[in-house]
Formats: structure tokens, sequence, C-alpha cells
């Protein structure tokens, strides 16, 4: 059997992709459609409700998840508001505005390519 590091990388064979890897759960995250749709709306502080209008499609627990996650993996941070009644309102933190970057190359990416593959969504699917 051959060394793998924490992350799956192989010594002497490349990448494993180990089960236990702990980027997973974090890839998980960042992938997900809601948690990039927050992120790229979040280019200010915002509250639940506006998030909410502006995630066509997005239920209430869906939100409620994906900005607890976010927050728990230290993307976004929540402040209360000394209002009446209490408002919520979500930011990014350092770690989270280290993202925009990356992300916005993958966004601009499937901008470019988003009729390129559409045409092969149709060619694959009238093969069928």
């Amino acid at each position: 059997m051959k060394d793998t590091d924490l992350h799956g990388v192989g010594t002497e064979t490349g990448t494993v992709f180990r089960a236990d890897c702990p980027s997973r759960p974090i890839l998980d995250q960042i992938a997900d459609k809601w948690s990039m749709m927050v992120m790229a709306l979040l280019e200010r502080p915002a509250r639940f409700n506006e998030l909410k209008r502006r995630l066509e499609g997005v239920t209430q627990r869906v939100l409620t998840q994906t900005l607890r996650r976010l927050e728990r993996n230290g993307m976004i941070q929540r402040r209360v508001l000394p209002t009446s009644p209490v408002g919520v309102e979500y930011s990014l933190t350092p770690l989270g505005e280290s993202l925009r970057e990356p992300f916005g190359r993958l966004y601009d990416w499937t901008v470019e390519h988003n009729e390129e593959i559409q045409n092969c969504q149709r060619a694959y699917d009238s093969r069928g």
C-alpha cells in the first residue's frame, strides 16, 4: 500500500481522493450553488429577506441552512442589529472575500462557455 498525506495525495502515485480528506466537506460547501450565489450577493452587508428576494427559487429553510454553514466555515459573519424588531445582517469575512476572485473566474468561465455547454447537452439528449 502506498503512503498518502492527509489530503490523499500519494507520495508515489499521485492523487487518491481519500474519503476522509478534510477538504471534502469544505469543497462540498463552497461548490454548492446556493452558497456561491449568497457569497456573490454579499458585495455589501445584506439582511436575510433581501437575500431571499434576490435568490429566486431558494426556500427559507435552504437559505437558513446555507447561511449557517457559511458562518460555521468562517466565510460570512452574522451581526444582530439593535433595531426593533431585531434584525440580522450578513457580510463576508476576509476568508469569504478571498474566495470572490477564484469564484469570479469560475463564473466568467461559465458565462463564456454557456452556449457551448447547452449545445453539447442538446446533442447528447438528441442521441437518446
